[in-house]
């Protein structure tokens, strides 16, 4: 599992998301980074990534 510090960044004094938040629940929930797809896991949304 990875750290709530892992998931963001510092870029010319902002801080940026790594991840893509869900479109379903809002920003404060990111979609976690699998293999073959990204999903939510509060709603379930998923997205299938293309090769």
């Amino acid at each position: 599992m990875s750290k709530r510090w892992e998931r963001y960044e510092v870029k010319d004094d902002k801080v940026v998301r790594k991840n893509r938040s869900c479109p379903k629940c809002g920003e404060g929930t990111f979609l976690a980074d699998h293999e073959n797809r990204l999903s939510c896991g509060k709603c379930g949304y998923t997205e299938f990534k293309k090769k």
